[in-house]
């Protein structure tokens, strides 16, 4: 029997509303049975306790995740106070416990969530999916041993507190850099208010332009709720091209700026489309006035 032709199938973009307790392998993995392609990829990894928006690549879709996986996003999730776990959050050990029962001050809280913005060095939490030598750091966790972590520059636009659910329980929304870990600033709330936490129920929200409420169950997705490859690059002004051009760039040609009409000195990319709409390639900055493909789509 005839393999399948790679440009068969569903191509571009699903939103998943991932439930709590699969990995995000796991929901490739029944995407690929539901979708009837091997081709699926993912923009970013949620940890297996986690719910919310994981944005698939399927297809071609699948060449366009590295333009997805440095988009900022946003959580929302509990600091829970008096409590440090071995993962940070609400699967591991707890390894300390702290009285922080003065710990009232919804202001106090909200302060010194205020000093977590900005641009912070993090330190990656052991039990990551980061790799360190080529071994995810989960990995070399579940093994006892721990490795020596370089601090990472991330960056918090927003980290707000809500009044108290439960006593020591703080509701927060985050909105944050790529590789951010949100339990690693909930541990630092901790640390900031005298004592420990730990982080509950995550859930991401939003990717970039994407949001969860757009978002469908496992059990409903299908072929049809793909979005097409376009998609990945909502908010941006697609250069359309025409015929001559479209040639050109379907060969992967290296382009004068002025042939996309782009700006010139910008550094794109620039998802360039048909008349009709479909996405051809995506354009980046190569030598002074000259654009070259950084992705072509099309066969």
């Amino acid at each position: 029997m005839a393999k399948p032709r790679a440009d068969q199938g569903p191509q571009g973009i699903a939103l998943v509303d991932k439930p709590a307790g699969w990995t995000s392998h796991d929901v490739v993995a029944k995407a690929r049975g539901k979708l009837g392609t091997r081709k699926v990829g993912h923009a970013g990894t949620l940890d297996p306790s986690a719910t919310g928006l994981l944005v698939l690549g399927v297809g071609r879709g699948t060449k366009l995740m590295a333009y997805l996986t440095g988009l900022e996003k946003t959580y929302t999730g509990e600091a829970v106070l008096g409590a440090a776990t071995t993962t940070l959050d609400a699967d591991g050990e707890v390894i300390g416990t702290w009285d922080m029962a003065g710990v009232t001050s919804l202001s106090q809280v909200r302060a010194a969530a205020a000093d977590l913005t900005g641009g912070l060095l993090q330190v990656p939490p052991m039990v990551s999916a980061k790799k360190v030598d080529g071994r995810r750091l989960h990995e070399l966790a579940r093994a006892g041993i721990e490795v020596e972590r370089q601090p990472v520059p991330v960056h918090v636009a927003r980290y707000d507190v809500g009044e108290p659910v439960a006593p020591g329980v703080f509701p927060i929304t985050v909105t944050c850099s790529s590789g951010t870990y949100v339990r690693s600033l909930v541990a630092d709330l901790g640390t900031a208010l005298g004592g420990g936490a730990h982080l509950r129920n995550l859930r991401r929200h939003a990717v970039g332009a994407f949001s969860v409420d757009e978002a469908v169950t496992l059990e409903q997705l299908g072929p049809e709720l793909v979005l097409p490859p376009l998609a990945a690059f909502r908010g941006t002004e697609p250069v359309v091209v025409e015929a001559t051009v479209e040639r050109q760039v379907r060969h992967g040609a290296v382009l004068a700026r002025e042939a996309l009409g782009v700006d010139p000195v910008a550094p794109g990319p620039w998802p360039v489309a048909d008349a009709a709409g479909a996405l051809l390639a995506v354009y980046v900055a190569h030598r002074p006035g000259r654009v070259k493909p950084g992705l072509v789509l099309v066969p």
